[in-house]
């Protein structure tokens, strides 16, 4: 027959063995992969925002090309909390 205490130290023996199993199989497979997942992840959501941002100044640009150069000095300067005075000699003969 089995000892209470020889069960005990198997038990024991038993959960030790199983917790180093399952630590190295946790460095070695596990941990890598979902480091190599994360990285993956956060390339893409780099991209995705980086695209985003390019369609967004390529807008502003378009945008401010469309301007004539009293708008642009106008947006510039308002923009900046600046008094657009000295914008009023970029304004075309006629235009009020």
């Amino acid at each position: 027959m089995i000892s209470r205490g020889s069960a005990i130290v198997g038990g024991v023996a038993g959960i030790v063995l199983s917790f180093a199993v399952f630590t190295v199989i946790n460095a070695v497979w596990l941990l890598p992969e979902a480091r190599r997942e994360a990285r993956d992840r956060l390339i893409a959501e780099q991209a995705v925002s980086d695209q985003k941002a390019e369609l967004e100044r390529k807008g502003d640009d378009a945008k401010l090309q469309s301007l004539t150069p009293y708008d642009l000095c106008f947006v510039g300067l308002r923009g900046n909390g600046m008094p657009v005075d000295a914008c009023d000699q970029l304004r075309g003969p006629g235009e009020e």
